[in-house]
């Protein structure tokens, strides 16, 4: 949780707030690559990249 609390208040004074949006989907996409690397949809998932 420290690290998620450094990086917002790293974004805010550096006024980066423009790369948050790109963190969400990353991190997004990232977990969604985990859960489904065993799984069925496996091979659909990987199509879209």
């Amino acid at each position: 949780m420290e690290l998620l609390k450094e990086l917002w208040e790293f974004l805010r004074i550096r006024k980066k707030l423009w790369l948050a949006p790109i963190i969400v989907v990353m991190l997004i996409f990232g977990g969604l690559l985990i859960l489904a690397q065993g799984s069925v949809i496996a091979p659909f998932i990987y199509t879209i990249f």
